[in-house]
């Protein structure tokens, strides 16, 4: 019998109690509360259901998940039910991926200050995205766009960075017509990353007063030191990078399943775990993409993983533009009446049922996996409890700390 996967949540069982007994005092009510549901994720504690066979009495346990955002366990159905809601959005036009990416010296206080360094990045990006755009030296329209906040690297290191996904083309300004930008390319990344830069620093400039400074920035509470350290992020040119295009709708949809619900690592990386330390995969971009092997000690790859937590309620996928969520489902069909694509809604249909249809039809997944004639029923509800376990552990330092 083969062993059972190694899981994310299978490391962090691995430390013990001794280690949330020492370092679990350091940790956010977020991070604890990630901890928890992780190590609890699809076991007995959260309860589930039996499943038998109305046909041939085959019976199987299903454990509930945890459904928290940070679970690699738990994002397939996320997902799904996310990009269904989204098919409906896209435009029969070339897609573009741009993605910005702030300079290494702001790493330590936007970890120290996620809440408002994230929001100024989802912030300098779109308005860099829309001011440029409607500039009638570049493209002259209101666009539209999606945002997905990334906060590591192949490596777990903090890496925060913005993907955005943007129609090729938008509304003019009297919305009286399509105007789409030109093949293959969508606004000049020079530009883009200038304008990024300038408003970052700007909104930095303007919320020190907010900001929390402690160990190695706490120098940085000195207004004249802070005004120093933004002087020295103008003189560098700030990393905003326009990927090659998506052909259509399809394609897009294929890009958003493996970006909008991504965790920090997923479990299909973790090659083993012995002796303390956890090994994984990794792609070494400076390498052409080369795929190689990591080993850290679990204890510092719980810490890198944490890094990524984000704050409770912070809305890590953003529209802006035509697709922003107040006005989204009418302006949208404004811009397929004025593209004059009688067909549109039919191609889009079909690329969100190959997306989102993968594992096949709903009846397929109610077949009993063992004489495939007879439906998978349940039969008795199993419900949840809290045992003696290390997830208990991290519930309590939880509860006395929040």
């Amino acid at each position: 019998m083969s062993e059972p996967a190694l899981e994310v949540a299978g490391v962090f069982n691995s430390l013990g109690p001794e280690f949330f007994n020492n370092q679990g005092r350091l940790l956010s009510g977020e991070q604890r509360r990630v901890l928890r549901d992780l190590t609890l994720c699809r076991t007995a504690a959260l309860g589930g259901h039996v499943k038998r066979c109305d046909r041939c009495g085959h019976g199987e346990i299903a454990y509930n998940s945890c459904r928290n955002r940070h679970c690699p366990k738990c994002q397939a159905a996320a997902r799904a039910e996310w990009l269904e809601a989204r098919s409906e959005d896209l435009l029969p036009v070339e897609y573009f991926h741009v993605v910005f990416t702030p300079p290494e010296q702001l790493g330590a206080v936007a970890l120290q200050n996620k809440r408002l360094i994230y929001g100024l990045l989802f912030r300098a990006a779109s308005e860099t995205l829309v001011q440029i755009a409607a500039d009638q030296r570049h493209l002259g329209a209101e666009i539209g766009l999606l945002a997905v906040l990334h906060t590591w690297g192949q490596t777990l290191q903090h890496h925060p960075h913005l993907h955005c996904v943007v129609p090729g083309g938008g509304l003019s300004p009297d919305h009286t017509k399509w105007v789409a930008c030109r093949p293959g390319f969508f606004l000049p990344v020079r530009v883009l990353g200038r304008l990024f830069r300038g408003k970052f620093v700007c909104y930095l400039r303007q919320s020190h007063e907010h900001l929390v400074f402690a160990g190695q920035t706490s120098s940085l509470a000195d207004p004249k030191l802070f005004a120093k350290f933004l002087r020295q992020l103008m003189k560098t040119e700030w990393n905003v990078y326009a990927k090659p295009p998506f052909g259509g709708p399809q394609q897009v949809l294929k890009y958003l399943a493996r970006y909008t619900h991504r965790v920090a690592i997923s479990n299909q990386r973790l090659v083993s775990l012995a002796d303390g330390r956890v090994s994984f995969t990794w792609k070494d971009y400076a390498a052409d993409g080369v795929k190689k092997t990591m080993t850290l000690e679990a204890a510092e790859f719980t810490r890198r993983f944490l890094l990524h937590v984000l704050p409770k309620g912070f809305v890590r996928i953003r529209h802006y533009g035509f697709l922003a969520n107040r006005r989204r489902r009418q302006k949208v069909e404004l811009c397929r009446r004025l593209l004059e694509q009688v067909n549109a809604q039919q191609i889009l249909d079909k690329g969100a049922t190959e997306i989102g249809n993968k594992s096949g039809p709903e009846d397929d997944a109610l077949l009993c996996p063992e004489c495939r004639q007879g439906k998978m029923v349940i039969v008795e509800k199993i419900e949840s409890f809290i045992g003696e376990t290390l997830s208990q552990t991290i519930l309590i330092l939880a509860a006395n700390t929040s």
